[in-house]
């Protein structure tokens, strides 16, 4: 995006506009050199900062002539950690969801889960379990955030292989 300091306004690439009487076609923006677009007084925006996870903060922007702003407003913790610990149980259920026959058929017929499996399928909950210990005890939603982003899952037996 370009904002024109003759016309304040800004112009999407892609698109024509005017500026001065002139009709540029909506192709000028991809096609002219820097030195074309600050002739005619266009400054390409330039953002300060980065938008944040959306998952965790209301992400608006603030356009200042050249410069785009994020700001970034954290959602309601308790809100974000409710969420959190949904998506942890839902992952640990989706991972052993697959292997729970095993179980069965342990049950049934008295055959021993492999050792490797069991031994698998005790460290996805585990890792769920502490992970919602850590989401529980975070204090803001950038620590949440950084919680839910260094979850590791351990990988099965057949993804091990």
């Amino acid at each position: 995006m370009f904002y024109s300091t003759t016309t304040n306004t800004y112009i999407q690439e892609g698109t024509a506009f005017e500026i001065n009487g002139i009709q540029y076609p909506q192709n000028w923006l991809n096609l002219s050199t820097p030195q074309e677009k600050a002739e005619i007084g266009l400054e390409e925006v330039i953002a300060t900062n980065s938008p944040a996870n959306q998952q965790y903060y209301w992400v608006s922007q603030e356009l200042n002539g050249a410069t785009l702003t994020y700001i970034n407003n954290p959602k309601d913790l308790d809100t974000c950690k409710t969420n959190a610990v949904s998506q942890l149980r839902t992952t640990a259920y989706t991972m052993l969801l697959p292997t729970d026959w095993m179980v069965v058929k342990s049950v049934e017929t008295s055959t021993p889960i492999p050792t490797d499996w069991n031994t698998w399928r005790a460290s996805i909950r585990t890792t769920c379990e502490n992970a919602i210990t850590a989401v529980n005890a975070c204090a803001d939603v950038d620590a949440l955030a950084t919680v839910m982003g260094s979850v590791v899952w351990e990988l099965s037996p057949a993804q091990v292989k």
